[in-house]
């Protein structure tokens, strides 16, 4: 309906009607504003007719109201009065063709990615590892390359981060040091991460961003709508996955050069979580992309209060600006609304710096690139009514969608493939078992050597035994031939020597007897 036959997108009326060329969405947008002031409205108007056109767009759904593009709006004074006011003749509610995901898996199509597909340098990010800690992890996914390792989940990691510091020596002299105190580091981050529910996030089936490119019978574009609510309160975790959303676009998309329309459009709420704290290697990157992403027919835009929370080589990549209301309570709020008037050219009808203090809600000061990408002058202008739902859907309605979706098979079981995890295991248990086998070898020959010992020393003691017995046999022998020969030498005894024996016994006994008598007789000479 906000297509004019021009071929451009009616998107806000003011002293005259401001349309977005869609040829020049590509260069990337920016609708900034305080709360309350309509960014909502913007980004409904904008991908709407986005979606007319047969442009796929993906939103991140932070507060849960974009859900309601999927049924139609419904009358109330404030669009009638805008109806009315612009001027707006064929206006009619209906909804979009709408897929709901969620990291979560709650409310929507489960998102995921695997660790390998995210890479170290996002994943650094999101850990919140120092420059020591990111080195060492892209060693783990270079050793995890090198040896055809899948790291599909936080389980497979953390297998492989073990797997490298046990072979630290071996990877030190290619790579460099992989400490302990860095790879336990890594370890608790990880912790951390599934604390905050961040491991539901990494597995399979992992998203393939192709999906998104789908359009309904009418040729309108699919909305993807990410539920961010509760992906929200970990900002960290909402703002790499959004950012490795953009980075697969610009891997799988070929270049585009010049389009008439964009090949999707990529909404980001909340963009400066983007930037918050990113090391300048990160930004760089980042820059790069959102730079060469134009090129591959994608339009980025950017959804935040302050256009200062968007670094400023950023900004000079956005050529469409819708910029709401800004307050201006502090000093540093006066500097951002002076710096955001500079940046739109000058309406000499109305002073820019004032005029952002004093929009209402609804109204934005407009700047979009015309048809040979100059911008224009800067319009004080209301926005377009959208014609899906303000409201946030029911979750049931938002069940029966996905129910419905034809991407609910495809997405709805989790896969857990052969990966690290099952590999460096199975490594690890086979490694355990050739050790028990080994050790048990070297019992075994422990135990056969100890009894060869015990048997070569129970031969010994027995050698010498029998030497001990034969010499006492031998002594016995000897003993009895001695006997032997005493008792033969006492049987060869002469019968003279016997007489004589005998007779000198007589003798003696005589002798005796005639002493006798002497001293007890008559001494006689």
């Amino acid at each position: 309906m906000y297509t004019a036959e021009n071929g451009k997108i009616w998107l806000a009326t003011g002293g005259e009607r401001v349309y977005l060329e869609p040829s020049m969405a590509n260069r990337h947008g920016l609708i900034a504003g305080a709360t309350g002031t309509g960014k909502t409205v913007t980004l409904k108007v904008i991908a709407e007719s986005f979606s007319e056109m047969g442009v796929p767009t993906f939103i991140a759904d932070v507060k849960g109201d974009v859900s309601g593009m999927c049924l139609p709006g419904s009358e109330n004074k404030h669009i009638r009065r805008s109806i009315d006011t612009m001027g707006i003749t064929d206006f009619s509610y209906t909804g979009f063709p709408v897929r709901f995901f969620d990291v979560y898996a709650r409310l929507g199509h489960p998102v995921r990615t695997t660790v390998s597909e995210m890479g170290p340098e996002l994943l650094s990010r999101l850990l919140g590892l120092n420059e020591i800690q990111s080195g060492v992890l892209r060693i783990v996914f270079r050793i995890a390359d090198e040896q055809g390792l899948l790291l599909l989940d936080l389980k497979d990691l953390r297998s492989l981060l073990q797997f490298a510091a046990d072979n630290a020596n071996e990877y030190k002299l290619r790579y460099g040091n992989i400490s302990p105190a860095s790879v336990g580091a890594i370890q608790r981050a990880l912790l951390t991460l599934e604390d905050e529910g961040g491991d539901v996030f990494f597995g399979e089936p992992a998203l393939e961003i192709a999906d998104w490119f789908d359009w309904d019978a009418d040729g309108r574009g699919v909305m993807n709508i990410l539920e961010c609510a509760e992906l929200f309160l970990h900002p960290l975790l909402y703002s790499t996955f959004l950012l490795w959303m953009l980075t697969e676009l610009y891997e799988i998309l070929p270049e585009a050069g010049d389009v008439e329309k964009p090949k999707i459009a990529f909404f980001f709420d909340e963009a400066h979580l983007l930037f918050k704290d990113a090391p300048r290697a990160l930004l760089e990157k980042v820059e790069q992309v959102v730079r060469l992403i134009r090129s591959k027919g994608v339009s980025v835009w950017f959804i935040t209060q302050n256009p200062m929370d968007i670094p400023e080589t950023v900004l000079a990549q956005i050529g469409n600006r819708v910029q709401h209301a800004l307050r201006a309570y502090t000093p540093n709020e006066q500097k951002a609304i002076r710096a955001a008037a500079r940046s739109f050219r000058v309406n000499e009808a109305f002073d820019t710096e004032e005029a952002l203090q004093a929009l209402a809600t609804g109204e934005a000061l407009v700047s979009v690139l015309d048809e040979k990408g100059v911008p224009t002058v800067v319009q004080r202008a209301g926005i377009l009514p959208p014609r899906s739902s303000m409201n946030a859907v029911e979750p049931a309605v938002i069940g029966t969608v996905t129910a419905n979706s034809p991407l609910y098979d495809k997405y709805g079981v989790t896969v857990d493939r052969e990966s690290a995890y099952e590999i460096l295991s199975a490594a690890a248990e086979e490694a355990a078992a050739e050790a028990e086998a080994e050790r048990a070898a070297k019992e075994e020959e422990k135990r056969l050597a100890a009894e060869e010992k015990q048997r070569a020393l129970e031969e010994k003691q027995k050698a010498a035994e029998r030497r001990q017995l034969e010499a006492e046999i031998r002594a016995q022998e000897r003993e009895k031939a001695k006997k032997k020969t005493s008792s033969a030498s006492r049987k060869k005894t002469s019968s003279f020597e016997k007489a004589a024996n005998s007779a000198m016994s007589s003798i003696g006994r005589e002798v005796g007897r005639q002493l006798v008598r002497g001293f007890f007789g008559n001494l006689k000479k």
